[in-house]
């Protein structure tokens, strides 16, 4: 049985080939972990920005609300002028 003379380098081509493919897989990989957490930071910041519109329209429209109220409920005959006294001691 004749010996490959070629076989060494045969061996270094299919190594070589299966660490390319090891290291390409882990930048695949790499990738996708960083646009999910892209995503999700990116979905994070979406959502306290926007719960922090929601929180102070809610604040705005309540007092608007109590300033509404307010002006209902005081009267022109409520707002009477008073007599004060002076007190001696």
């Amino acid at each position: 049985m004749l010996l490959n003379p070629f076989s060494p380098l045969t061996f270094l081509k299919i190594s070589s080939l299966k660490a390319t493919i090891v290291f390409l897989s882990i930048l695949l990989i790499k990738s996708n972990l960083l646009r999910l957490k892209g995503g999700l930071i990116g979905g994070l910041f979406a959502l306290i920005l926007i719960s922090g519109i929601l929180a102070s329209s809610t604040l705005a429209l309540g007092s608007l609300v109590y300033a509404y109220r307010l002006s209902r409920k005081s009267n022109p005959d409520d707002n009477q002028v008073q007599d004060l006294e002076t007190v001696n001691i």
